[in-house]
């Protein structure tokens, strides 16, 4: 709660900025994390400024949100589930457009938000075993409610996880790795693993049950920006990832940043086999 009350703290201190017009020949540092995916968006990002003849580059911290303060970082994408709980903390929104809403409404003064990728997310899902789909006699998360009693959940890593879904308040087993989460799942030992909707490394004999119903607040990818210090043309190139973006997209991206590919050579080369719309230029 410190960290986010910090958060928004420091952000709140960009109404300040409301004096900076929009500039095109500077270089525009976009915020990372020191992990792959957000490493990897940022880069798109970037990628995606660059298309539109803005210098930019990927600026890596601790937390990307904080250095908006000084300016050194204009853009900062991220998942609009978790950036609403970030400015948020407590908001009930669970379906997508609802959640992007409500991390609008969230957001300091001196912060807006690019448009959302409707079809691109990560957020968290239950996978299981085409057995467990034919004993729940369903695909989707409410088949895991209606067999609550039954549940045996397993998660490994450091990401956080819903503990209820609908009715059902969910206890999950830590297992050291994914690889032994998943070899748990199919041997039976748990009927169910966390995962996420982009992870790369779920194994082809795991399903992932969907969410129609949205049970699971929704994680869709979104760019932040600095207010008054981006041309609109600049903003159109951010918003025009919302409409390449799908998490089809983004597994693929993230599975060849696994095997090592730069994540900067992989976001130029979704770009190039997704362009950016020519006839807005």
């Amino acid at each position: 709660m410190a960290a986010r009350r910090l958060v928004v703290a420091v952000l709140a201190a960009l109404l300040v900025a409301g004096c900076v017009g929009p500039t095109t020949d500077r270089s525009i540092a976009v915020g990372a994390r020191d992990d792959a995916q957000s490493k990897l968006l940022a880069h798109l990002y970037a990628a995606a400024l660059r298309t539109y003849g803005t210098a930019a580059r990927v600026q890596v911290s601790s937390e990307p949100l904080t250095e908006m303060d000084s300016g050194d970082v204009t853009v900062v994408p991220g998942f609009t589930g978790r950036l609403l709980n970030t400015f948020a903390p407590g908001a009930k929104a669970r379906a997508a457009a609802q959640v992007y809403r409500d991390m609008v409404s969230a957001l300091p003064e001196g912060i807006a938000a690019g448009d959302f990728a409707e079809a691109a997310e990560d957020k968290p899902a239950l996978a299981v075993t085409e057995a467990t789909v034919d004993a729940w006699r369903g695909r989707d998360v409410t088949a895991a409610v209606r067999n609550c009693d039954g549940l045996k959940v397993g998660e490994a890593g450091d990401a956080a996880h819903p503990r209820n879904v609908g009715t059902c308040a969910i206890e999950a087993t830590e297992f050291h790795s994914a690889a032994r989460l998943f070899e748990m799942l199919r041997i039976g030992r748990i009927n169910a693993a966390w995962t996420s909707t982009a992870d790369p490394n779920i194994p082809a004999d795991a399903i992932v049950l969907t969410d129609r119903t949205s049970l699971i607040r929704a994680e869709n990818v979104v760019p932040l920006y600095r207010r008054n210090e981006l041309s609109e043309m600049q903003v159109l190139a951010l918003n025009e990832v919302a409409g390449v973006l799908d998490t089809a997209g983004l597994v693929q991206m993230r599975r060849q940043v696994d095997a090592g590919s730069d994540p900067a050579q992989v976001a130029d080369g979704f770009l190039a086999e997704h362009p950016l719309g020519a006839t807005s230029r």
